[in-house]
């Protein structure tokens, strides 16, 4: 046999995906279908949205980072943890802030500690919007398994404002809640004045002073 024909007896591999797709094309897309799978999930590992890896389920909280913001023990995509936003309360800034210490911020911060640092805490999203600017999740938060949630607690003891500057399930809510620890003088509602707010307080102020005047 030469060399010539001995070449052409060898079956050219280009000719073999043809043939096994018409012998068995059930076959050859169920292959296909599993290397796209495995190759999506390479690329980006699927884990399910916000409302499947986090509502109302209970995690530890491994760390309280200032009044309305703490981190819970689940991985968040490349972080080892998922830092929360209290939503719908804002908290005075503790000199961990690069905005540095605020009028009752440490009073804020102690108060988050004592109710949850190392403690089961349950999270409950809103129906639609779960994550905020900086892509931290937006929470309410409930000690363990009970009915009592922290950021009701917050403002109601006057540990914190209650955020106006977005919508909310509890929006209403907690500004009554903030009226009423405002009138009673509890916590930061005992000494602050207008200039030891946070600057969207201050605006908001000046906003409502000034439609209440026309």
């Amino acid at each position: 046999m030469t060399r010539s024909s001995h070449k052409r007896s060898v079956p050219c591999r280009a000719n073999l995906w043809p043939h096994v797709w018409r012998r068995r094309p059930l076959a050859v897309v169920l292959i296909l279908v599993v290397l796209g799978l495995l190759i999506r999930a390479r690329i980006r590992p699927s884990q399910g949205s916000d409302h499947d890896r986090y509502h109302n389920k209970i995690f530890t909280c491994v760390r309280v980072i200032d009044g309305d913001t703490i981190d819970i023990a689940v991985r968040d995509g490349r972080y080892p943890r998922t830092r929360i936003r209290l939503w719908g309360v804002d908290t005075p800034e503790t000199d961990k802030s690069d905005r540095g210490a605020m009028y009752y911020g440490p009073e804020a911060s102690a108060f988050t500690t004592s109710q949850v640092d190392n403690q089961p805490v349950r999270v409950v999203l809103a129906p639609s919007k779960t994550r905020g600017l900086y892509g931290r999740l937006l929470a309410y938060v409930y000690l363990g398994d009970s009915e009592t949630m922290l950021n009701e607690e917050i403002v109601a003891q006057g540990y914190g404002y209650a955020d106006r500057r977005f919508g909310h399930v509890w929006k209403e809510r907690f500004e009554t809640l903030e009226q009423r620890a405002h009138k009673q003088g509890l916590g930061l509602w005992r000494d602050v004045t207008p200039d030891q707010f946070p600057a969207w307080r201050q605006r908001y102020e000046k906003w409502r002073q000034s439609t209440t005047q026309q």
